[in-house]
């Protein structure tokens, strides 16, 4: 939870949207939270990423790993735990992976 928080307020800084923090270890075998995220553009998307991975790797020593394009407009950084998925605006309403998994509890909701 503390690495899940600590990526949040790190995502907030970088002027992340809508961040929300979802707690899915109730449903799931592979992680304990789920990280949503809009960036409003590619160059956005990119350093949101790398924030989320230094912010892991700076105060928890967590090499997070990097996955996709900003270009597709879905980033995902998978810290272990934490899987943290970096959307554009667009791909966030299409995926709708807050519908998908809304067996999870909500714990924050930044807009």
């Amino acid at each position: 939870m503390e690495v899940a928080r600590s990526v949040m307020n790190a995502l907030e800084d970088k002027k992340g949207e809508d961040i929300l923090l979802l707690d899915i270890q109730e449903i799931s075998s592979f992680a304990d939270y789920f990280i949503i995220c809009t960036g409003t553009s590619d160059r956005m998307l990119d350093a949101l990423a790398e924030e989320a991975s230094q912010d892991a790797k700076k105060n928890f020593q967590i090499n997070g790993r990097i996955e996709g394009a900003p270009r597709s407009g879905w980033v995902v950084v998978d810290l272990g735990d934490v899987v943290v998925h970096l959307f554009s605006p667009e791909q966030r309403d299409y995926y709708r992976l807050e519908e998908l998994w809304s067996q999870g509890k909500v714990l924050v909701r930044l807009q």
